[in-house]
């Protein structure tokens, strides 16, 4: 418990290298890191715009027992819109419905604001389209997302 409030209160403050030190000084000691504690170290990353690193993390996490959550995507697919890694979002979303983890309209919103920094506005599209065969109720962020990818890349039509 104590290594997780330590590594969340890094987040809040914006040191991301501290709360990966500290994850990874519970790993060596042989102390059980658990979804919450690797996700406040994604998190920490996602805010400091470090997608690899937080990538590192969930990676590690889903080959491992600690196991990924719908928490951990959001903060995963946060960090990949943030850098406008689309693809990378893309591949968080496949992720979640291959573990059956619950996919809910924040994840796509996040992904599609990924690819409408990445200039993937045909990707957009298509992650809207999912959202409607997920069975999600779309928003105003859902929608305004798509809509700017497509007027950032000039598609109209």
């Amino acid at each position: 418990i104590t290594c997780s409030a330590a590594i969340s209160a890094c987040e809040k403050g914006g040191e991301w290298k501290k709360a990966l030190q500290l994850l990874s000084l519970m790993m060596q000691n042989t102390l059980e890191s658990n979804t919450i504690t690797c996700s406040a170290a994604i998190s920490a990353c996602e805010k400091a715009g470090k997608w690899q690193q937080a990538l590192e993390v969930f990676s590690e996490m889903a080959h491992s027992k600690v196991g990924i959550n719908v928490i951990t995507c959001h903060a995963m697919i946060s960090a990949c819109e943030k850098s406008g890694q689309w693809k990378m979002a893309s591949e968080v979303l496949s992720e979640m419905e291959q573990r059956m983890v619950e996919l809910d309209v924040c994840s796509f919103n996040a992904a599609i604001s990924a690819c409408e920094k990445g200039g993937e506005w045909e990707q957009a599209l298509q992650l809207l389209s999912a959202v409607a065969k997920h069975r999600l109720e779309l928003d105003t962020i859902t929608c305004s997302a798509a809509i700017s990818a497509c007027e950032k890349c000039n598609e109209w039509e």
